[in-house]
């Protein structure tokens, strides 16, 4: 493949790399662990992430809560008497979360802080229970319900903001279009139908203009990037009073990972109309994850959509879906966790996965500032095991990230550079300098392997 990034053409300007600190965080006790994968994940030493998404936990009532694992429900900062009807806060609460955030704001990378919503407060469900409706497919809120939600969410990030936490955004609603509830329940969630999503951000928008806060609205966080999300779209943007405090349209990228043209269509259907919102790929993961966390295949499945949301989706941020995800173990003995890193019921035992270096294969050569490029290479479904993304940095560095699903292969770049350096992970190494020196034009790409290369004028 000859690459000419000289005639590339410049895309949208990237914002930065992010995770989410639900449900793991939460489970963190121990003080050296929490500055460890602080460092990890946001630390110079590490990934250099940027973007923190905390959830403002639904809270549940034990009597009432269907939801076994725990790390799929969260504590509150809210107390609620079920005989009294009585709330009051305790923010005590979620310590280890919240302490986990607070070191890694400490690393001095974090420019973005979101608080985000699985589910309204337990109290305020109309199953009393933060895991959806006991119907499925119905908004577990009651409209009666809509303002005190809002005040719960605004309470809490005042709370943060008194306390110093610089909250960039408020991400009320999670994945509207998924039936949540019902019969089975895993998690906090909430279903809402798409007039039931503007009344809400309305009744946001209204509230945070009336307290003059210094924060925005963003979402709506549709689960999935075609199906219900044009539609989403169209409704939050015709609405005036939404659109002062929306600068922001979120969603995640599930169910088409063997996809591109998908990235192609929400490209041309809703990022090129709407020059004025930011688009941010907020949360992505393989479903249904068939690769165990020693597999190297889910590294180079984690690249490929990477890449594939940045330049041919137009995403201008992305944010994996969980840093950390409970250890999962199947019937072959091996650990199927979704995320990049994986611990044990309460993190005394944790392990860095081979996804986390499809991560890294990005986040530490691409800062916040980069520009991807353009230079016309087109993968489908059926041609889809070899893709190559390139980007410029802030100080002109051009990198190219080049995922190799298949055979081995060659790149040729075209152009007059002075040096080259190529960083390679594979099952068997990890993050290896391949290559560092004068200008290198043809460069191979083994099979099943990431490459980053970066070359300087």
């Amino acid at each position: 493949m000859k690459i000419n990034l000289e005639k590339a053409v410049r895309l949208q300007t990237f914002k930065g790399w992010g995770t989410s600190a639900c449900w793991w965080a939460q489970s963190v006790s121990d003080e050296k662990t929490q500055k460890e994968l602080a460092e990890l994940l946001y630390g110079d030493g590490g990934l250099k992430l940027n973007i923190y998404r905390y959830n403002i936990g639904a809270g549940f009532d034990e009597e009432l809560n269907r939801v076994e694992n725990p790390w799929r429900k969260t504590e509150s900062f809210m107390l609620y008497d079920r005989e009294t009807e009585e709330r009051s806060w305790d923010f005590s609460r979620d310590k280890n979360a919240v302490s986990v955030m607070k070191k890694c704001l400490d690393t001095g990378n974090v420019d973005t802080l979101i608080l985000f919503c699985n589910s309204p407060h337990y109290s305020l469900c109309a199953s009393g229970q933060a895991s959806g409706s006991l119907l499925p497919h119905t908004c577990n809120l009651p409209k009666m319900n809509y303002k005190k939600f809002v005040g719960y969410v605004l309470d809490v990030t005042q709370h943060f903001l008194d306390e110093g936490f610089p909250v960039n955004y408020i991400s009320p609603i999670n994945e509207p279009q998924w039936k949540w509830g019902g019969a089975h329940v895993w998690q906090e969630g909430c279903h809402y139908e798409l007039c039931e999503v503007i009344e809400i951000y309305r009744l946001f928008a209204e509230e945070i203009l009336r307290r003059k806060m210094p924060v925005f609205l963003y979402g709506p966080e549709s689960g999935a990037m075609l199906e219900d999300t044009p539609d989403y779209l169209k409704a939050l943007t015709e609405d005036e009073l939404i659109m002062k405090v929306l600068p922001v349209f979120a969603y995640h990228s599930y169910h088409a990972d063997e996809r591109p043209e998908d990235r192609y269509e929400f490209k041309e259907k809703l990022v090129k109309p709407h020059p004025e919102l930011r688009f941010d790929m907020s949360e992505w993961c393989e479903l249904p994850n068939m690769s165990h966390t020693k597999n190297f295949k889910g590294a180079l499945i984690t690249a490929r959509i990477i890449g594939q949301d940045i330049v041919y989706g137009g995403a201008e941020s992305w944010t994996t879906w969980v840093a950390a995800n409970n250890i999962h173990i199947k019937e072959d003995g091996f650990d199927y966790s979704d995320a990049i890193l994986s611990g044990n019921v309460d993190f005394t035992e944790w392990t860095v996965n081979e996804r986390f270096y499809g991560v890294a294969h990005y986040t530490k050569h691409i800062p916040v500032g980069s520009v991807p490029l353009d230079f016309g290479f087109r993968p489908s479904i059926d041609n889809n095991d070899f893709n190559v993304f390139a980007f410029e940095t802030p100080s002109g560095e051009k990198v190219l990230v080049c995922v190799n699903e298949g055979a081995e292969n060659e790149i040729e770049i075209c152009g007059d550079y002075n040096t080259t350096s190529i960083i390679m992970s594979t099952q068997d190494v990890k993050e290896e300098t391949v290559f560092e020196g004068k200008f290198k034009s043809k460069i191979n790409v083994p099979e099943n392997s990431i490459i980053t290369v970066t070359v300087k004028e």
